[in-house]
């Protein structure tokens, strides 16, 4: 899993390998200029060592001194200058890397199946993109930061003091597999810690979204307390997982900083000790040295205390990272391209033998079929959930059917391009969307090209001109923002935004079911009109609003069991007649 999910991430960082190039330079600059520093300490503190001059006094040569002291700030200053451009470079990687990992993200969710989005909670999909990505990033920022600079130092200080004293390096070396077994043991244990950190997080965010969602109905069935209690059970969880993920990660820190004391204390006695064999020798092992020495057991230890801190927080940044790529290699709708556009719709529709399920289990619609001419309006009724939206979906293609076929004007639909079909067809749904941009943007989102005059007519058919005109800055309020509407209101300007479009082909699915009766009635002959010479197709119900259609369809277990006019089905006697009957029951 781990295995797949880097070599992903590899092939995203391939674009930036001239940047990742800089980031190693710049890592050995700093590096270098860290490791160098104590090597001219070492020689300025044996530069204090007094010498006897010719007249048998103790001095010390301070040249010697100020020159090592150039040395040490040419090192900082080398130092520093690599830091900058490390962290640059790095945060130039970082956040365009996680910039086309959204941006892929995002985009995938337009080209997803409705079936994937259905099938999960919206706040889940939503802390993929946000949460996880920013985990990923603040791993990935990380990540690279400590290990360029981590790598360089341990392979240059283990040279430095080999080349200076092989035994005492040797020292060193040997100590160092305590620190890398440590490291790697907590690190296998740590990813699948915070996998489950990451899933449990989602799900909160997703309880959370869904409860801001359906806040009113929370509120009107007073289930605040067991809300509370759901969402306590979820903190819980989630405190739990994430504790767990922490402390065991955390370990790493201690556990090597302990390698790092045993390896110092090594190096002090082996040094002091080499320092007393040496006196007086040709090659002998000096203060300056010891303390060099002692400075190196330090820089080389630091990375695997850094290094472990990374390997902890780069598995938390790997976990957010596999739900990312989880999402962006989802199986996208299958590709339309090549395929004709749908042109000069006349409306004519017909299925034939369609069969349809969204699970192999529990079979829906078995069997459909029905033709209507160009500019009919057919109504859809029947109980909840006899199948009228997933006929709806089907219509629009946002799911495709089992069996059989769906033919516009003779065409199956899957022969032509989704866009084409879609903007065939006006859709009015019972659950209205508007997106936070001003009411002329809302207006004109299916027809960009339409101009001041047409808007203010659809908004004036609509009846939603004159609330409009009463919001601040009137079509040029920014909705969610400067202006708030009711939920009425909010659905007249979603009719307003189709009249607009004026598409061959309408769905109106309960489009009326938040306006009073009054507007409703108003609305209703808007909609006559915008149906005159147009195939729609009604979901209604209120039986009354459809006594005109040409053709009614009633459905019930996802078959249409009547189909006729309204007067044809009250004659009949059957199914359609008790669902009147029982409406208009004591009227």
């Amino acid at each position: 899993m781990k295995g797949s999910v880097l070599r992903k991430l590899f092939s995203r960082l391939r674009p930036y390998t001239p940047w990742l190039i800089l980031t190693a330079a710049a890592a050995v600059l700093s590096v270098a200029g860290q490791i160098l520093t104590p090597y001219f300490i070492g020689r300025a503190i044996d530069g204090l060592v007094y010498t006897l001059n010719a007249a048998g006094k103790r001095v010390i040569d301070f040249g010697i001194i100020y020159r090592e002291f150039i040395f040490i700030a040419v090192c900082i200053a080398a130092t520093v200058a690599g830091q900058l451009i490390l962290t640059l470079s790095n945060n130039r990687i970082a956040y365009h890397v996680l910039a086309s990992l959204r941006r892929d993200a995002f985009k995938k969710l337009t080209t997803l199946p409705l079936s994937y989005i259905d099938a999960r909670p919206y706040g889940d999909v939503a802390s993929v993109i946000s949460a996880d990505a920013e985990q990923f990033s603040d791993g990935l920022l990380l990540g690279f930061t400590q290990l360029f600079t981590g790598a360089a130092t341990i392979v240059g200080v283990l040279v430095v003091m080999f080349v200076m004293r092989w035994e005492v390096a040797l020292v060193v070396l040997l100590v160092t597999p305590l620190s890398l077994l440590a490291a790697r043991f907590i690190a296998s244990r740590t990813y699948r810690m915070f996998k489950a950190q990451a899933e449990a997080r989602a799900a909160q965010t997703a309880f959370a979204d869904e409860m801001i969602a359906g806040l009113k109905v929370v509120k009107a069935y007073t289930h605040e307390d067991e809300n509370e209690e759901i969402f306590d059970g979820l903190n819980e969880t989630l405190r739990k997982k994430s504790l767990l993920a922490t402390f065991f990660s955390s370990t790493t820190n201690p556990v090597t900083r302990f390698v790092n004391s045993v390896v110092y204390a090594l190096v002090a006695l082996v040094g002091a000790l080499l320092a007393i064999a040496t006196a007086g020798t040709a090659a002998p092992f000096t203060v300056g040295d010891l303390t060099t020495f002692l400075s190196y057991s330090n820089q080389y230890t630091k990375p695997f205390n850094e290094i472990s801190e990374v390997i902890a927080e780069f598995q938390n940044a790997l976990a957010c990272a596999a739900r990312l790529f989880a999402l962006i290699e989802e199986p996208s709708e299958p590709s339309d391209e090549g395929l004709p556009a749908l042109e000069n719709v006349k409306g004519a529709v017909e299925l034939k033998n369609v069969r349809f399920s969204y699970s192999k289990e529990r079979p829906l619609i078995e069997g459909m079929h029905f033709s209507v001419g160009a500019g009919k309006r057919i109504a859809i009724v029947g109980p909840t959930g006899c199948g009228k939206t997933t006929l709806i979906n089907l219509l629009m293609r946002f799911y495709d059917v089992d069996e059989g076929s769906i033919l516009v004007d003779g065409q199956d639909i899957r022969t032509v391009t989704r866009g084409s079909l879609r903007e065939s067809f006006g859709m009015v749904l019972q659950e209205t969307w508007l997106k936070t941009a001003t009411v002329r943007e809302n207006l004109c989102m299916g027809n960009p090209d339409a101009t001041e005059e047409e808007m203010i007519k659809a908004a004036r058919a609509a009846h939603a001109h004159g609330f409009i005109l009463r919001l601040p800055k009137g079509y040029d309020t920014v909705l969610g923002e400067e202006g708030s509407l009711s939920e009425g209101q909010r659905q007249l300007l979603c009719i307003a935004r189709v009249m607009l479009c004026r598409p061959p082909m309408l769905i109106l699915d309960e489009a009326t079911s938040s306006i009073d009766t009054r507007t409703e009635r108003v609305v209703q002959d808007a909609f006559q009109k915008l149906m005159e010479g147009r195939t729609s197709f009604v979901v209604a119900h209120r039986l009354s609003t459809i006594k005109n259609a040409d053709l009614i369809l009633v459905m019930r277990a996802g078959n249409i069991i009547e189909q006729g006019t309204h007067e044809e089905l009250l004659q009949r006697g059957g199914f359609y007649r008790e669902l009147y009957e029982a409406q208009f029951e004591g009227n």
